[in-house]
């Protein structure tokens, strides 16, 4: 399944403050440009926190568009996802699956969630490689992963990012702001992941940059 990993950040990599405060940190048209590449994948994913923090709908929002919504995933090992939350109240209209390392919750599948239960790798964590073949076994053939910082990094060293869609704002926030990928443990250079940079277009005020796996 190809994976593509979204980024929307500052000029040096932030997602959001030291406080949390990522809305909006890229402007509309970077905005309406993800919606875009939503509507081209079958799936979106975040983590749970990003999924706690900012209560997202994770749909195609565009004016006009009447097609296909993407699924949306989560990943939450314990399962930690409010039955209050915009993807749980509105998982019967559009198809949300929890990918959890527990048995799967009542007040989420009562609720139309799809909980995947999976293979659990270091602190409990989700073994990526185990979720991205359930997605597949689900029918899902392309996937959009959009954070946070921590999800990007995983897929990354789990090397399973095949392209990146970056959006940068020309903000500075600054090293107490929260990184849009966390760690990697690159020792040297000769670690460090590789892309090829196969695009840049302006977008509004931001900048869009497209890379691939190299």
């Amino acid at each position: 399944m190809p994976v593509t990993l979204k980024l929307a950040t500052s000029l040096d990599g932030r997602i959001a403050t030291a406080s949390g405060q990522s809305r909006w940190i890229t402007g509309e048209a970077a905005r309406e440009a993800v919606h875009r590449l939503r509507a081209e994948h079958d799936a979106v994913l975040v983590g749970v926190q990003t999924a706690q923090a900012d209560d997202p709908e994770l749909t195609v929002r565009l004016a006009g568009y009447s097609g296909r919504q993407p699924a949306r995933v989560v990943l939450d090992s314990r399962q930690r996802l409010s039955p209050d939350c915009k993807l749980v109240k509105t998982a019967r209209d559009v198809p949300t699956y929890v990918v959890a390392t527990t048995e799967p919750n009542p007040a989420l599948t009562g609720a139309g969630v799809r909980v995947l239960r999976v293979r659990a790798e270091g602190e409990d964590r989700p073994d990526l490689k185990t979720v991205v073949e359930a997605l597949a076994g689900e029918g899902l053939s392309s996937l959009f992963v959009e954070g946070g910082g921590q999800v990007a990094a995983s897929f990354l060293r789990a090397g399973l990012v095949d392209a990146i869609e970056w959006f940068r704002a020309p903000i500075l926030i600054g090293a107490e702001g929260r990184p849009a990928v966390g760690a990697l443990a690159v020792a040297a250079l000769a670690e460090a992941l590789h892309f090829k940079r196969i695009e840049v277009r302006e977008v509004g005020d931001d900048l869009w940059e497209r890379y691939a796996r190299i």
